[in-house]
């Protein structure tokens, strides 16, 4: 009875597909600004500061603001 011990073959290890910067950058730039105006609304959008006249912004991050740890009364 002949037997068989399987032998390591040398294959090189497949390299993930990269990502090119220029294709990514736009996105970055997109989503850090869409994250800075969402910061100042639930962050400073108060009042004094107010961009929008009203409270009705304020209301709706309220929550968000104490979850946050922003305070605002």
């Amino acid at each position: 009875m002949a037997q068989h011990v399987a032998q390591p073959t040398a294959t090189t290890p497949e390299l993930p597909a990269t990502l090119p910067l220029k294709a990514v950058a736009p996105w970055a730039v997109f989503f850090g600004i869409l994250m800075l105006v969402l910061l100042y609304f639930v962050g400073a959008e108060q009042g004094a500061t107010a961009v929008v006249s009203g409270s009705g912004v304020h209301e709706w991050v309220h929550d968000a603001r104490h979850l946050l740890g922003f305070p605002c009364h």
